[in-house]
């Protein structure tokens, strides 16, 4: 079957078997920001957007991404770039892997939800799993970059 859908601001076309998902498909596509640590629904590191809503790709068949919007990390490199700087302030980096599915889902919220309280955030950022981390560091940059409480750009010394 032939597909055709926007990656990333590009119209792009595949075929592809019907089990496919959309994960195995992005990555063939060259999208290695979007990764995989539980095929179950249950990490959200493979979290994309779909039309602009936060998808799990390892549980989405790409024959549903037919005639969709679908961005990535690759896509959003400069506000990924930006809550990068957040994360790294508050040493909320660490390993980095689960970073992509929490950056989209970040990026989601700040346009679906206005001035989410920190239960709000805790909630929308429930499924984004991180074995590295006790989430305080993400928490308060997180809070940091949804209220734009501080710049983010290291001062140079």
């Amino acid at each position: 079957m032939e597909i055709e859908f926007t990656l990333n601001g590009r119209l792009t076309y595949a075929q592809i078997k019907d089990d496919l998902t959309l994960f195995d498909l992005l990555r063939q596509k060259g999208c290695y920001s979007v990764k995989c640590g539980c095929d179950t629904e249950n990490c959200g590191l493979c979290t994309v957007l779909v039309d602009g809503r936060p998808m799990l790709s390892c549980s989405f068949l790409a024959a549903r991404a037919h005639k969709k919007e679908i961005v990535t990390l690759e896509g959003v490199e400069k506000e990924a770039e930006t809550f990068g700087l957040y994360l790294a302030r508050e040493g909320a980096e660490q390993c980095g892997f689960c970073s992509p599915g929490m950056i989209m889902n970040v990026l989601a919220m700040e346009k679906e939800l206005d001035s989410p309280t920190e239960e709000e955030v805790k909630e929308y950022l429930a499924g984004n799993l991180c074995r590295c981390s006790g989430y305080e560091g993400q928490m308060r940059a997180v809070m940091k970059y949804l209220n734009r409480e501080e710049d983010p750009v290291w001062e140079e010394n």
